[in-house]
C-alpha cells in the first residue's frame, strides 16, 4: 500500500470509530427519556 492510502485508511477509521465513541459519550450524558406512560383511562 501507498503512503497516501495508509493515511487515508487511518483518517477514515478515526472518523469512524471517533464519532461512534463521541454518540457514545453524548448518550451517556444526555441519555434519551424514553416514550411517556399512556393514560390508562380508568380514573
Amino acid at each position: 500500500m501507498s503512503t497516501g492510502a495508509i493515511i487515508m485508511l487511518l483518517v477514515s477509521i478515526t472518523l469512524v470509530w471517533g464519532g461512534l465513541a463521541a454518540s457514545i459519550i453524548q448518550l451517556r450524558r444526555h441519555p434519551d427519556p424514553g416514550p411517556e406512560p399512556e393514560p390508562d383511562g380508568s380514573e
